[in-house]
Protein backbone atom coordinates (compact mmCIF):
# COMPACT_ATOMS: atom_id res chain seq x y z
CA UNK A 1 0.00 0.00 0.00
CA UNK A 2 1.48 3.33 -0.99
CA UNK A 3 2.02 6.01 2.10
CA UNK A 4 1.60 9.35 1.03
CA UNK A 5 3.56 11.59 2.69
CA UNK A 6 1.73 15.12 1.47
CA UNK A 7 -1.45 16.73 0.60
CA UNK A 8 -0.08 17.25 -3.07
CA UNK A 9 0.65 13.68 -3.51
CA UNK A 10 -3.06 13.06 -1.72
CA UNK A 11 -4.64 15.29 -4.27
CA UNK A 12 -3.03 14.02 -7.11
CA UNK A 13 -4.01 10.07 -5.91
CA UNK A 14 -7.28 10.98 -5.17
CA UNK A 15 -8.18 12.26 -8.22
CA UNK A 16 -8.03 9.14 -10.39
CA UNK A 17 -10.82 8.20 -12.29
CA UNK A 18 -10.27 4.31 -10.70
CA UNK A 19 -11.80 4.39 -7.12
CA UNK A 20 -8.83 5.01 -4.60
CA UNK A 21 -9.16 4.20 -1.32
CA UNK A 22 -7.76 5.81 1.78
CA UNK A 23 -6.46 4.47 4.71
CA UNK A 24 -6.05 6.82 7.97
CA UNK A 25 -4.06 5.13 10.58
CA UNK A 26 -1.26 5.87 13.10
CA UNK A 27 1.85 4.20 14.37
CA UNK A 28 0.51 4.31 17.69
CA UNK A 29 -3.00 2.96 17.32
CA UNK A 30 -3.34 -0.62 18.38
CA UNK A 31 -6.39 -1.59 16.11
CA UNK A 32 -4.26 0.18 12.72
CA UNK A 33 -1.33 -2.46 14.01
CA UNK A 34 -4.48 -5.33 14.17
CA UNK A 35 -5.48 -5.08 10.40
CA UNK A 36 -2.12 -5.01 9.28
CA UNK A 37 -1.29 -8.76 8.60
CA UNK A 38 -4.77 -9.03 6.35
CA UNK A 39 -4.63 -6.00 4.36
CA UNK A 40 -2.02 -7.17 1.83
CA UNK A 41 -4.70 -9.96 1.15
CA UNK A 42 -7.34 -7.50 1.09
CA UNK A 43 -5.65 -5.24 -1.58
CA UNK A 44 -4.69 -7.84 -3.61
CA UNK A 45 -8.17 -9.33 -3.74
CA UNK A 46 -9.36 -5.71 -4.84
CA UNK A 47 -6.43 -4.26 -6.84
CA UNK A 48 -8.51 -4.89 -9.83
CA UNK A 49 -11.41 -2.55 -9.24
CA UNK A 50 -10.06 0.31 -6.66
CA UNK A 51 -6.22 1.54 -5.82
CA UNK A 52 -5.56 1.82 -1.71
CA UNK A 53 -3.38 4.06 -0.26
CA UNK A 54 -2.38 5.19 3.51
CA UNK A 55 -1.93 8.34 5.62
CA UNK A 56 -0.37 8.79 8.88
CA UNK A 57 -2.94 10.72 10.65
CA UNK A 58 0.20 12.22 13.01
CA UNK A 59 1.90 13.04 9.34
CA UNK A 60 -1.07 14.99 7.92
CA UNK A 61 -3.10 16.26 11.06
CA UNK A 62 -4.46 19.23 8.79
CA UNK A 63 -5.83 16.70 6.03
CA UNK A 64 -7.49 14.37 8.51
CA UNK A 65 -8.75 17.53 10.42
CA UNK A 66 -10.09 18.65 6.65
CA UNK A 67 -11.83 15.13 6.38
CA UNK A 68 -13.54 15.11 9.61
CA UNK A 69 -11.10 11.76 10.32
CA UNK A 70 -10.56 11.68 14.00
CA UNK A 71 -10.99 7.96 14.83
CA UNK A 72 -8.50 5.50 13.29
CA UNK A 73 -8.57 3.16 11.38
CA UNK A 74 -10.38 4.92 8.88
CA UNK A 75 -11.27 4.34 5.14
CA UNK A 76 -12.61 7.03 2.72
CA UNK A 77 -13.06 6.01 -1.04
CA UNK A 78 -12.38 8.54 -3.47
CA UNK A 79 -12.97 8.86 -7.16
CA UNK A 80 -12.15 11.66 -9.89
CA UNK A 81 -11.33 13.63 -6.60
CA UNK A 82 -15.06 12.88 -4.96
CA UNK A 83 -15.55 11.22 -2.02
CA UNK A 84 -17.99 8.28 -2.56
CA UNK A 85 -17.81 6.78 0.47
CA UNK A 86 -16.59 6.41 3.85
CA UNK A 87 -15.88 3.95 6.90
CA UNK A 88 -14.86 6.56 10.01
CA UNK A 89 -15.14 5.45 13.50
CA UNK A 90 -13.17 4.91 16.62
CA UNK A 91 -14.05 1.60 16.90
CA UNK A 92 -11.76 -0.91 15.75
CA UNK A 93 -12.63 -3.19 12.52
CA UNK A 94 -12.45 -6.53 11.16
CA UNK A 95 -11.45 -7.96 8.12
CA UNK A 96 -15.16 -8.55 7.34
CA UNK A 97 -16.41 -5.01 7.61
CA UNK A 98 -13.68 -3.92 5.67
CA UNK A 99 -14.34 -6.03 2.82
CA UNK A 100 -18.20 -5.36 2.76
CA UNK A 101 -17.18 -1.38 3.42
CA UNK A 102 -14.50 -1.61 -0.31
CA UNK A 103 -18.08 -3.82 -2.07
CA UNK A 104 -19.63 -0.45 -1.12
CA UNK A 105 -17.63 1.50 -2.13
CA UNK A 106 -17.11 -0.44 -5.63
CA UNK A 107 -20.69 -0.15 -5.91
CA UNK A 108 -21.16 3.63 -5.46
CA UNK A 109 -18.56 4.49 -8.09
CA UNK A 110 -20.18 1.64 -10.69
CA UNK A 111 -23.69 3.38 -10.26
CA UNK A 112 -22.28 6.87 -10.73
CA UNK A 113 -20.29 5.78 -13.71
CA UNK A 114 -23.60 4.42 -15.16
CA UNK A 115 -25.63 7.35 -13.92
Amino acid sequence: MKEIKTEAEFEQAIASEKPVVVKFYTDWCPDCHRIDPFMPEVEEAYKDKLDMVAVNRDTLPELSQKLDVFGIPSFIAFANGKELVRFVSKLGKSREEIEHFLNRAVEVYEGLKQA
